[in-house]
C-alpha cells in the first residue's frame, strides 16, 4: 500500500454514521470507505451512475432468482416424466427384453 497522508475531513453526522455502518458491514474501516469514495469520484463515477448501477444490479438479481425458480419447476417436471417412463418400462411385457447385437 502507498504511504498514506493524514487529512482532516469534516463530515455531517449522518454521513459519518452511514460510512461507519457500511465499513462494519464489509469488515473494513471508515477511512477505507472514504478512500474508496474519493477514488470513485476521481474516476468520474457520479452518484447518479452509482444509483443506476445499484438499481440494475438489484433487477438482475431479481431476474436471476426468477430464472432459477423456473429451472427448478422445469427440473421437477422432467424428473416426474422420467419416473413415469421408468414405471411404464417396468410394467411393459418386454421389460426384461434385451436387444442382442
Amino acid at each position: 500500500m502507498a504511504t498514506l497522508q493524514l487529512t482532516q475531513v469534516y463530515l455531517e453526522p449522518r454521513q459519518k454514521a452511514a460510512l461507519q455502518k457500511r465499513a462494519r458491514a464489509k469488515g473494513g474501516k471508515l477511512a477505507e470507505e472514504i478512500r474508496n469514495a474519493v477514488d470513485a469520484y476521481l474516476a468520474g463515477v457520479t452518484a447518479e451512475e452509482l444509483e443506476l448501477l445499484d438499481a440494475a444490479t438489484r433487477e438482475a438479481g431479481r431476474q436471476l432468482d426468477a430464472m432459477a425458480a423456473e429451472l427448478e419447476r422445469i427440473n421437477r417436471r422432467v424428473d416426474s416424466r422420467l419416473a413415469e417412463m421408468k414405471q411404464l418400462r417396468a410394467e411393459s411385457p418386454v421389460a426384461g427384453y434385451e436387444v442382442k447385437r
